[in-house]
């Protein structure tokens, strides 16, 4: 079963900034720049965090992972990430039923 977590870090060195943003743009959609949203098992994300474990300094890096509801209440507001009517069909199924 597929479920939806949103997973957020900072790291102080850009360097493993840039390595960690990598890593998660292979496993994960981003939202912002440090702000991802992960859908899959709890077996697929503990693959993820465990990559991304080995990326960070733990006295330094900060990343957390906050699971969302299934069927919880999902909004965006402020500005557009895409201009009117262009619409993203690689969105996650969570995103795409809100953004239909």
């Amino acid at each position: 079963m597929s479920l939806s977590w949103l997973i957020g870090y900072d790291i102080a060195d850009p360097r493993r900034l840039g390595r960690v943003h990598r890593a998660m743009t292979h496993r994960a959609t981003p939202i912002e720049y440090s702000i991802f949203l992960f859908v899959g098992s709890e077996t697929a994300l503990a693959e993820c965090l465990t990559v991304v474990r080995g990326l960070i300094d733990p006295k330094t890096d900060d990343m957390r992972c906050y699971a969302l509801p299934t069927r919880g209440y999902q909004e965006r507001i402020g500005k557009a990430t895409l201009p009117a009517g262009i619409h993203w069909t690689g969105l996650p199924a969570p995103l795409a039923e809100v953004a239909a």
